[in-house]
């Protein structure tokens, strides 16, 4: 996933302990080795070659994710979508961008993305890709699931306590060795180097989408780097979003959609879901929270 994985357990002994952990780095390669569409091997590469040509008969596990992925696709409107990877259009972040040419190239690549472009069959478990050129990818919600699936493995093999951060995706069990809580900083919306508050993340997860640093200017403004699947545009409004639930996956892909949808958009959707509440630090560094984020 490219991506760097932090794991901490809870063990009896440090033997124990490691034997823990290789097994959580295990879960989270066999995900990675399943999502990643490079890999010529894996689900994501049978069913995008297969794009507008056949079905393609997958796991359960596999059904049951992309399943998930258009759910909440349908309840953001589309701001959160694994089919924007049919989305080919290519943004430099580090210099001026023609912006002609780039409409152009949208225009074109936009009609490979839309979720409504991928066919599930429950009684076959196949999925199918309507027509040539669109293409599925798990870069917004597969650090979250890999760290559902490790946490769920040691849970299941009795780890008392532990916490699992994947580059933003953290998730957390039981209390420290020394039975304190696992706890989550929250960042100075001003300059972000400095933590003003600290939240517990008690049996539960929290997943971050910033774009503080890479930026394209385009029509005299900042864009983000985080692109908005529905109009192939960068995401504008937003410095950075941490969702909190009880899941890994569902807080990775929803801060991704919050961060498209923007502040008020965003918080209305979060506020309609029971036991998941958001932070939204606005391009002006103003923080926005839904009722349920008490800061000290």
């Amino acid at each position: 996933m490219g991506s760097k994985f932090d794991i901490t357990v809870v063990a009896d002994n440090e033997e124990m302990g490691y034997i823990n952990i290789e097994e959580a780095i295990s879960e989270i390669e066999r995900i990675d080795k399943m999502l990643y569409a490079g890999d010529q091997n894996s689900e994501t590469h049978l069913i995008n070659s297969n794009a507008g040509i056949k079905p393609v008969k997958v796991s359960y596990e596999m059904f049951r994710l992309i399943e998930r992925t258009i759910e909440i696709s349908k309840l953001t409107n589309g701001a959160f979508d694994i089919s924007q990877e049919g989305m080919d259009v290519v943004w430099d972040f580090k210099s001026n961008v023609d912006n002609e040419s780039i409409k152009d190239e949208l225009s074109l690549s936009l009609t490979n993305v839309g979720y409504q472009n991928i066919v599930l069959n429950a009684k076959d478990l196949t999925v199918f890709l309507k027509k040539k050129g669109v293409k599925i990818g798990f870069g917004a919600i597969a650090k979250g699931y890999a760290v559902d699936k490790a946490k769920e493995l040691l849970v299941r093999k009795q780890v008392l306590g532990g916490a699992i951060n994947g580059a933003g995706d953290f998730t957390t069990w039981g209390v420290k060795a020394n039975g304190e809580k696992w706890m989550i900083g929250i960042a100075n919306p001003v300059g972000f180097a400095k933590m003003f508050s600290w939240i517990p993340v008690l049996e539960s997860s929290v997943s971050t989408t910033e774009s503080c640093n890479d930026f394209v200017p385009l029509e005299n403004t900042r864009f983000s780097s985080v692109l908005d699947p529905r109009t192939g545009y960068p995401a504008v409004g937003v410095n950075r979003v941490s969702v909190f639930s009880k899941s890994a996956e569902l807080c990775d892909a929803l801060s991704t959609a919050v961060f498209v949808l923007g502040v008020e958009r965003g918080l209305a959707i979060i506020s309609q879901l029971d036991g998941t509440e958001v932070i939204i630090v606005d391009n002006n560094n103003v923080m926005h929270k839904t009722e349920g984020i008490l800061l000290d």
